[in-house]
Formats: structure tokens, C-alpha cells, sequence
């Protein structure tokens, strides 16, 4: 690990590599709706504090990003998933990224017992706490859509995803940046993509069987595409995570101090990761192919699904391109 250090923008237009996709681009026909009604459940959850920030997350439209990872996926199915959505961005900006819990992992692995147990089911959320009354209504409408197992796999993945930020706050808290392979090992879990996938065969109304869901092609395949989801996140959202946390937690923080690059050198290795993977993703589902059940197949067009529809929502995204200085250049497509 390394002290952070300040990767300042240079006099020199910064070029943002191209994301090279060959998943088509597809979008839920329910998505404004869908956008609209959750934003509305999530203002009225009380997870956001104040106007300001309700009308941040408005513009986000974060339904769109679940409308175009989930594009063919019932209106209420999308709902459901644009709900968790949210409640994962109100999470990260009130418990990940605030001063009070991101900065003091002491104080974050506190936090988290009521929220485990409310996933156990064995407590019900106080009235006082926004984020465990939501965690329990999304969880409760998951049990009325998906079988045992599937309710259990999307549970284990945000346990994970929650004691992963205990790592994330123990490096804010003595500003340290973490090696690239103790970050890439850990980026699959901390960017929760996993309670995510987690949800694909639920959203799209068919199940895959404990042997599939284990077997090591689609295993390896979820991961695969679990890199693509965060290196590309972490490329696109630099500029926006250097301004709120040093942009510490982020592949090309990363790359630039253990490897010496410059900004520009970072964005590119960034981009050179992702045509590897993408390629290795490729020629690993044409392995699965060999065998692969229908359930299956739509599993991993749900990955593909997830790939495509992050990159197309983050390069349309205020949220994201915003922060960037104005005469950054962006590629004309992916």
C-alpha cells in the first residue's frame, strides 16, 4: 500500500480511452416510468437528507442505468431492481463515502449488525432507521418473486458487499491506497456488481439450478464481466471520485502511484485491462456454449446486458462526464 497522492489534471486536454463493447445496446421500455416511481420511493424513505441531494439523485436518473442493465425485463421486475439501485447509491453516499462511518472503520462495523441481522431475519428494522426499513421491504418483495435459493444468493452477496467497507474505511481512515492486487481482488465485492447479478434470473422470471449457478464457467464469467463493471466504472467516474475521496478507491489512482504512470498512461492501461478481460469473457462463453441450459444462456446475456448498459449509461451520464474538465476528449463510440 501507498500513501494518497494528488493525480492533478495536467495543462494537456486529457483523452479518455474508447470501451470497445460488442454487446448491442438495448434499453427497458419502462425505464422513465420506472425512474420516476423509485425516485420517489427513495425520497420518501428518508435515506437522502435534504432537497439538494434528492434533486442530485433525480438527476442521475439511476433507473436508467437499471432500465439499460436489465432491458428485457418486466416493468415490475424493473422496479424491484431500480429500487435496489437506489438504495445502493443513498448507502454509499451516506455510509461509504461520509465522514462520519467511510473515514472511521470502527464506526461503520458498528453500523452493520442491525442491517445483518435484518437480512437474517431476525430482527425488524427500528422505525428510526431509513436504510434498514427499505433493506427490509426490498428484501420481503425479492422472497414474494424468487425461490429460497435465489433470495439466499442475493443475501450472501450484500453481506459481502457490506463487510467489504469496513476494508474501504480502514484505508480512508489512515489515507492509504491499496496494491493492485489486494484492489483488484477487492473491487468485485466493494462496487456490490454482485448483489446485482445476483438479481438477473430473478428479475427475468426463470431460476438457475445450484449446479449452474456454481459451475466454474459461470462462475468465471460473472467475475469476468464483475472486473469489466468496475474497471470501467472506475475509468469513467475518476474525475468525480478524485474530487469527493482522492479517488482512492479506483483503478487508475491505483495504477498511477504503485506503477509511476501519469494520468493519461493510467486511463490507457485501464482501457488495455478491459480489451483483455472483454476478450477473456469471449472465449470463456464459448466454452459455456458447449453446455450451457437455456437459463443459462439467458444468465449470460444478462451479463452481457450488465457490461454494455454500464458503459452506455456512464458515458450519458451528468454524474459522470460533468466532472470532467471541459475540454477532456471522449471517444465517438464504444
Amino acid at each position: 500500500m501507498a500513501t494518497t497522492s494528488a493525480h492533478t489534471f495536467s495543462g494537456r486536454p486529457l483523452r479518455i480511452p474508447s470501451l470497445p463493447c460488442p454487446f448491442p445496446s438495448e434499453i427497458n421500455v419502462h425505464a422513465d416510468e420506472a425512474d420516476a416511481e423509485s425516485h420517489a420511493w427513495l425520497a420518501a424513505s428518508g435515506m437522502l437528507p435534504g432537497l439538494d441531494t434528492l434533486e442530485h439523485f433525480k438527476r442521475s436518473k439511476i433507473g436508467h442505468l437499471a432500465a439499460r442493465t436489465n432491458p428485457l425485463v418486466s416493468r415490475d421486475s424493473l422496479r424491484l431492481i431500480t429500487d435496489w439501485y437506489n438504495w445502493l447509491f443513498a448507502f454509499d453516499d451516506a455510509f461509504c463515502e461520509g465522514e462520519l462511518m467511510g473515514h472511521r472503520a470502527s464506526a461503520l462495523a458498528r453500523a452493520l449488525p442491525p442491517l445483518l441481522e435484518i437480512l437474517d431475519g431476525r430482527r425488524e428494522p427500528l422505525r428510526s432507521d431509513p436504510f434498514g426499513l427499505a433493506l427490509n421491504e426490498v428484501q420481503a418483495r425479492l422472497a414474494q418473486v424468487g425461490t429460497p435459493a435465489q433470495l439466499e444468493r442475493w443475501r450472501t452477496t450484500v453481506k459481502e458487499y457490506l463487510f467489504a467497507q469496513i476494508w474501504e474505511a480502514a484505508n480512508r481512515e489512515v489515507d492509504l491506497i491499496p496494491t493492485p492486487k489486494d484492489y483488484v481482488l477487492m473491487r468485485r465485492i466493494t462496487g456490490a456488481t454482485f448483489t446485482c447479478l445476483a438479481l438477473i434470473d430473478i428479475g427475468g422470471g426463470y431460476r438457475l439450478e445450484a449446479e449452474e449457478w456454481h459451475h466454474p464457467d459461470v462462475r468465471a464469467l460473472s467475475d469476468l464481466a464483475c472486473d469489466l463493471i468496475g474497471w470501467d466504472n472506475d475509468l469513467l467516474s475518476y474525475a468525480k471520485e478524485r474530487d469527493r475521496d482522492k479517488a482512492r478507491h479506483n483503478l487508475v489512482t491505483v495504477l498511477a502511484t504503485h506503477r509511476s504512470y501519469d494520468l493519461q498512461k493510467a486511463l490507457e492501461v485501464v482501457s488495455t485491462m478491459h480489451n483483455d478481460t472483454l476478450a477473456g469473457f469471449i472465449e470463456r462463453r464459448a466454452v459455456l456454449e458447449g453446455w450451457a441450459s437455456l437459463p443459462v444462456r439467458r444468465y449470460v446475456r444478462g451479463l452481457e446486458h450488465w457490461v454494455r448498459g454500464h458503459i452506455d449509461y456512464s458515458l450519458n451520464s451528468a454524474r459522470y462526464v460533468h466532472a470532467w474538465p471541459s475540454d477532456t476528449r471522449w471517444p465517438e463510440a464504444v
